[in-house]
């Protein structure tokens, strides 16, 4: 009975589709404010614990070495407390951002107020005790359940609450980089995998609504501090192919590594519970006292490198290091996230590349940083396969569109070498690992749950020009309805689909798969 008046509502919200995008353009602006000043108070708690945690080391250099043996005793205390935290919401372990895409998908249940409290409290903690792991990742989550929140406490269908999980994730990412548009297109390329106006509007709201609530906290501008980029001159664009190829590859090995990483530790027995956290903890802190750059999210490393040089040994050395490190660190599953420490690894893979295109006489030094700014967008596409969101990112962050050409280029071959090397996406690959470990609760999951799916007609798809009765629709599947424009049409069998076309199908969630390959793209081979 629940459930047929939720599916009743989503009939009226088809029927009133202005007021349906209205009321979703109002609710992105709430879910904007709550979940940027979460985040605000999330980005305080690690600045703090970044604060501390430097003035630790700091005391030990001076003198105070008594107090070692209390830190490594910290740190194992902090292993507990980890392993705790995701023992009772293992939803809250990792980056977040899979658990997201599952939750949008329908194949992952979020119970938001658990998720809000344990990655948050759990975030502070491993980020703050020096993990290399990212903020951006768990920002994301705390917004998507953010958005959840407020759909399950207004009781929300199914459809909207995908669009309210979007717009949460939009403005996480937002406030968590001051990058509202790159919110936007990374929560609709990654997550939500279409454009769809109504989600658009919403995302929207609430990136923007997050950035200004981040900003009158700790003002404008983005996270990394690049001095002023030239533009980059069309003769040195060989050495954008260059980049984009050797990035291409580190990233396609950064894919494969992660995921034999989590292999690792799940098939070694004796790391079971608090030792996974500890592992990466206690070399956390021997690190400290010998390379304490690679710790944390490493926004300070990029700032150096934009400051002054770094010669070629300390290069490799901070590359291997923090991507060594990254690893140990996320395939603990503690959280944290893995998207702040890609922008570092591409952004020393930059240095790396521009320094010996400088020795080689083949660079002006003004030109450095632009390789730099350039591979970290590269490495961004390589790994998550997501082209568009890694270009607008690092156009941010730069604060000027004249690098445009440049970063498309880069980011295309990027993602171009990573295809070939048969890398999937990073976050849809941990995605089907994590369905994989869940396995029959998963299925059982997909054979219940009845939902409105949301799809586009893509040109040259199985639905582009046919009509409804000559498409094999999957068995207890109804079309409800048709956008085209602004503009319903009531779906009859005579009615023919056409590109563009938003259809909303009535299924289980079990059929989601088969009717996006329907309306997805399809290439000719003559």
């Amino acid at each position: 009975m629940e459930k047929n008046k939720k599916i009743s509502k989503v009939y009226t919200y088809l029927a009133n589709w202005h007021d349906f995008r209205l009321k979703l353009f109002v609710e992105g602006i709430l879910i904007g404010l709550i979940g940027g000043l979460i985040i605000v108070a999330f980005r305080f708690a690690l600045e703090r614990a970044e604060v501390l945690r430097r003035l630790i080391y700091h005391e030990f250099q001076v003198g105070r070495g008594e107090f070692v043996v209390l830190w490594f005793v910290g740190l194992i205390g902090t292993a507990f407390i980890l392993n705790w935290l995701v023992k009772i919401e293992p939803m809250a372990g990792g980056s977040g951002i899979p658990q997201v895409k599952g939750a949008i998908l329908g194949t992952m249940k979020m119970k938001w107020l658990r998720i809000l409290l344990t990655k948050f409290f759990g975030g502070v903690l491993a980020i703050g005790a020096g993990l290399s792991l990212g903020r951006e990742g768990p920002s994301v989550q705390l917004g998507a359940v953010v958005g959840q929140g407020l759909s399950r406490l207004l009781g929300r269908t199914r459809m909207e609450e995908k669009y309210l999980l979007t717009s949460g994730a939009s403005a996480g990412l937002a406030a968590a980089f001051n990058a509202p548009l790159s919110g936007v297109v990374f929560a609709l390329e990654e997550l939500h995998k279409n454009f769809s106006p109504a989600v658009l509007m919403s995302a929207l709201a609430a990136a923007v609504t997050a950035d200004v609530v981040t900003q009158c906290f700790f003002g404008y501008g983005p996270i990394f501090q690049f001095s002023t980029l030239y533009s980059l001159p069309v003769r040195y664009y060989g050495i954008v192919l260059i980049t984009g190829i050797v990035v291409g590859l580190l990233g396609n090995l950064f894919n494969r590594g992660l995921l034999k990483t989590l292999n690792l530790y799940e098939n070694q027995t004796r790391l079971s519970g608090a030792a996974k956290a500890a592992l990466p903890l206690i070399t956390a802190g021997m690190l400290g006292f010998f390379l304490p750059d690679i710790l944390g999210g490493g926004n300070d490393l990029v700032n150096q490198l934009a400051s002054k040089p770094v010669g070629f040994s300390l290069l490799l050395l901070l590359f291997f290091g923090k991507f060594f490190f990254t690893m140990l660190s996320y395939g603990s599953g503690v959280p944290g996230g893995i998207f702040l420490p890609m922008l570092v690894l591409g952004a020393l893979a930059g240095s790396f590349v521009s320094q010996i295109m400088l020795y080689l006489g083949q660079l002006e030094p003004q030109y450095t940083m632009n390789i730099v700014v350039l591979a970290m967008a590269a490495y961004f596409s390589a790994v998550v396969k997501a082209p568009v969101t890694g270009s607008v990112l690092i156009m941010e962050m730069t604060g000027s569109f004249s690098h445009l050409l440049p970063l498309t280029l880069v980011s295309m071959i990027a993602y171009l070498v990573a295809d070939l090397g048969k890398a999937k996406p990073v976050y849809e690959a941990l995605l089907e690992r994590a369905l994989r470990k869940q396995g029959k609760e998963i299925a059982d999951l997909n054979g219940t749950n009845r939902q409105i799916i949301e799809l586009v007609v893509c040109m040259g798809s199985m639905l582009d020009k046919k009509q409804i009765k000559q498409i094999s629709w999957p068995e207890h599947s109804l079309l409800v309805s048709i956008k085209r424009g602004d503009m319903e049409l009531i779906p009859r069998g005579d009615t023919r689909l056409a590109v563009g076309d938003y259809i909303y199908v009535l299924t289980e969630t079990a059929q989601r798969d088969y009717l996006e390959e329907l309306a997805s793209e399809k290439t000719e081979v003559d």
